[in-house]
């Protein structure tokens, strides 16, 4: 008890959490504060305190899903966020730190988890993207964007109005033409490659090694009638052959693995023309390189890994293509999780329906986590724009600018 009571005290000092252990026991952390929740748990097993203790957040989130924690006031988000806007990344307290044990014991393990060769890449795809697109339709906009998206006002525009002004800002990033090829790598359910294909004239391959999105995207395309124009393969992105003018990549990179730039870089290069650009969008850390937390391993991401900037540079500097833009969004990602998990809370019922209370309540902690990891700790995202030669772009920014406010007058 007195381990768990020193933790709480360290982690939490703004904003009250209040606290009834097993034994009926209760003790209050923090001060009142109106810009943080006040939030009430109560433990319902005794060993839970010191699984938290050794691990905070693979502790807390397993005893939050196994019902070993119970949130008597407040939801995990508001927990998650009273924890972390006390914890935030720029203050580096480290309150939330798990023990050196643990971190090494996590640090080998995800070293060799992040190899993600061919087939376990395949198999750690399926782990997450082919529970069930029913499920993605209850938190996701109709366009089924799961990614990062972006917000021009986040007070008031919808999730499906930044998730349309997302594609415009990456389009314009790619200074397309009518007739160009276009890879798009990891495609999700097609919504990007339709919207360049309807919004430029170019033709677009989709690639992902989700059997679900592959069979949503392909009837996607047939029911716009673009499917001469707009194609879906089940593909590793290592087995791509061709040549492409553009390659877009939106929120796959999280699964290649630090072993894997080279090998991702070097592909993408020599699958692009001699004008060729490529835009890569991912999260990534702000700060140096690190590790999994335990819990997204196990539970969301298996193999999944959010690089470092520095990492990635490693993965392309020597191939003898140029970085030409980097976009660092910020707060972006915490917007959409939000959404996510507003949407998701608000679906309950039917999620249950799905599959049972404990989903829900690991898939609304990683929703939450997720968004304060953005809000407070050191998560962001980056739109990399790479081109083969120095004469493939503009020289100045502006051209991105002005195509972005000229599809914005397109919306719909």
């Amino acid at each position: 008890m007195a381990l768990i009571d020193t933790f709480f005290a360290r982690a939490f000092k703004r904003g009250t959490l209040h606290v009834t252990y097993a034994d009926g026991s209760t003790k209050n952390f923090g001060v009142p504060d109106p810009d943080f929740p006040d939030i009430a748990i109560r433990f319902t097993d005794a060993g839970a305190p010191g699984a938290i203790v050794r691990n905070p957040s693979l502790g807390v989130a397993e005893a939050l899903i196994d019902g070993r924690v119970v949130i008597d006031k407040g939801d995990i988000m508001g927990l998650l966020a009273l924890a972390s806007a006390n914890n935030r990344w720029e203050a580096a307290t480290g309150a939330l730190m798990p023990s050196a044990t643990a971190r090494a014991t996590t640090w080998v393990k995800r070293k060799l988890d992040q190899f993600n060769r061919t087939r376990v890449s395949r198999q750690n795809v399926k782990h997450h993207y082919d529970i069930g697109n029913d499920f993605y339709d209850l938190f996701l906009d109709a366009d089924r964007q799961y990614s990062c998206a972006y917000f021009l006002d986040p007070d008031n525009e919808s999730l499906e109005q930044a998730q349309l002004d997302k594609k415009a800002h990456i389009a314009a990033k790619l200074a397309l033409k009518p007739g160009m090829r276009v890879l798009d790598i990891g495609c999700g359910w097609g919504g990007m490659a339709l919207y360049l294909h309807r919004t430029y004239g170019v033709d677009v391959l989709g690639i992902t090694l989700s059997e679900e999105q592959i069979k949503v995207a392909n009837e996607r395309a047939a029911a716009a009638g673009v499917s001469d124009h707009v194609k879906f393969a089940f593909t590793d992105y290592r087995e791509q052959t061709g040549q492409f003018d553009r390659i877009v990549s939106v929120g796959m990179f999280e699964h290649v693995g630090p072993p894997q730039y080279r090998t991702f870089f070097r592909k993408c290069r020599d699958l692009l023309t001699d004008d060729g650009v490529m835009l890569v969008h991912t999260i990534g850390r702000a700060g140096a390189p690190g590790v999994t937390d335990e819990f997204t391993a196990r539970y969301i991401f298996p193999g999944g890994y959010i690089p470092a900037l520095s990492e990635i540079a490693k993965g392309y500097e020597g191939l003898r293509y140029y970085m030409t833009d980097c976009e660092v969004l910020r707060l972006h990602y915490a917007y959409t999780l939000q959404a996510w998990y507003d949407r998701a809370v608000a679906n309950k019922d039917k999620i249950v329906a799905m599959y049972d209370e404990k989903f829900f309540r690991m898939w609304t902690f990683y929703l939450a986590g997720s968004c304060v990891s953005f809000r407070y700790g050191g998560m962001v995202n980056y739109q990399l724009q790479f081109a083969r030669n120095r004469h493939a772009l503009p020289i100045t920014r502006d051209y991105m600018l002005e195509e972005e406010r000229r599809l914005g007058g397109q919306s719909g």
